[in-house]
C-alpha cells in the first residue's frame, strides 16, 4: 500500500515538477513589506485617541457638524472676529472713545435691521450717539467685500449676541440691500442713518 501512494505521489517520468518562478516569490515579500509600511506610518495601532470610545452621546454630539440657525452664527461669529473685532471687540463693546459698542445698540436691537445692513456696506463717519454716548469715527464699509450669505451671517450674530434680541438676517435681505444701496455715498454719522426708512 506505501507503494501505491509512492507512485500517486511521483510525476511520470521524463516530466519536471512544476515550480513557481523565484520573480512571484519575490514580488509577493516586496507587497507585503509595503504593506506592513503603509500600516505601521497611516494607522493608529490602536491608539486610545484613535480608537477610545466617546464617554456619552452628549461628548459624541459635541463632534458633529453644526446645521441650521447654529450654523449661521458660528459662521457669524468666526466672520465676525476675522473683521470686526478689531474694532468692536470680542465682547461687542467696543473701544473707548474710538469704536462704539454693538452690544446694547439700539441700532443693532432696532426692529428693522435695514439701517444697520447698510452701515457694513456702505461705511459710515461722523456724529452717532449709541448707548448713551456720543461718537464720531469713521466705519469703512467692511461688508462690501463679504458674500451676502456672510455678511448676513455677521449681522445675525451681532443681532443674536451679547444681549442683543434684534431678528435673522437672510442673504436674500443682503442682496436686495445692496441693489437699492449701489453706488451710494458713506452714510453722513445719524442723520444719514436716520434718513434710511426702516
Amino acid at each position: 500500500m506505501s507503494d501505491d501512494l509512492k507512485n500517486s505521489s511521483q510525476t511520470p517520468e521524463g516530466q519536471k515538477s512544476p515550480t513557481a518562478p523565484v520573480w512571484i516569490f519575490a514580488l509577493t515579500l516586496l507587497l507585503l513589506f509595503i504593506g506592513g509600511v503603509y500600516f505601521d506610518r497611516h494607522s493608529g495601532w490602536f491608539d486610545a485617541q484613535v480608537y477610545a470610545p466617546y464617554q456619552s452621546s452628549d461628548e459624541l454630539a459635541s463632534y458633529q457638524p453644526i446645521a441650521g440657525a447654529g450654523a449661521v452664527l458660528l459662521e457669524g461669529k468666526r466672520t465676525y472676529e476675522a473683521t470686526c473685532a478689531s474694532c468692536h471687540g470680542a465682547d461687542g463693546l467696543g473701544k473707548p472713545g474710538q469704536y462704539p459698542p454693538l452690544a446694547g445698540s439700539e441700532w443693532v436691537n432696532a426692529s428693522s435691521f435695514k439701517r444697520v445692513e447698510e452701515i457694513p456696506q456702505l461705511g459710515i463717519s461722523g456724529e452717532i450717539h449709541v448707548a448713551g454716548q456720543d461718537w464720531n469715527s469713521q466705519m469703512l464699509p467692511m461688508g462690501a467685500a463679504l458674500s451676502d450669505a456672510d455678511l448676513a451671517a455677521v449681522l445675525t450674530y451681532i443681532r443674536h449676541s451679547w444681549g442683543n434680541n434684534g431678528s435673522e438676517v437672510d442673504a436674500s435681505d443682503i442682496k436686495a440691500m445692496r441693489a437699492l444701496v449701489a453706488g451710494h455715498p458713506a452714510l453722513s454719522g445719524e442723520a444719514g442713518l436716520k434718513a434710511i426708512k426702516e
